[in-house]
């Protein structure tokens, strides 16, 4: 069992930076293949970044350039930097884990003025 717990959203205004947290916990997991998805009200969830440890990330298109993906292994997070925040930006962001396909809770980012 591998538990996620996400940090860090809230409400921010355009143009503003959040970095988000994902703690991992449990019998097996490795940070190098997990990852930031976000659901919109009314929108499918969507991948945003995905943490391939020393490898390339990769960035959802509308992420690139203003999101950065990153990890700590001695510390078993996950974080997600997000400047340049748009109200487009607004969702509940989800941390998951590919392996063995676990999620956390999610954590509310609102973008606006």
């Amino acid at each position: 069992q591998v538990h996620l717990v996400e940090s860090g959203g809230g409400l921010v205004q355009p143009g503003g930076s959040l970095r988000l947290s994902c703690a991992a916990s449990g019998s097996v997991f490795s940070i190098n293949v997990m990852g930031w998805y976000r659901q919109a009200p009314g929108k499918q969830r969507e991948l945003v970044a995905r943490y391939t440890g020393g490898g390339r990330p990769y960035y959802e298109d509308s992420a690139k350039g203003r999101f950065t993906i990153s990890g700590d292994v001695a510390k078993n997070t996950v974080y997600l930097q997000m400047n340049s925040l748009k109200p487009e930006d607004t969702a509940v962001y989800y941390c998951r884990s590919f392996l063995g396909d676990y999620w956390g809770q999610g954590t509310q980012v609102t973008v606006s003025s």
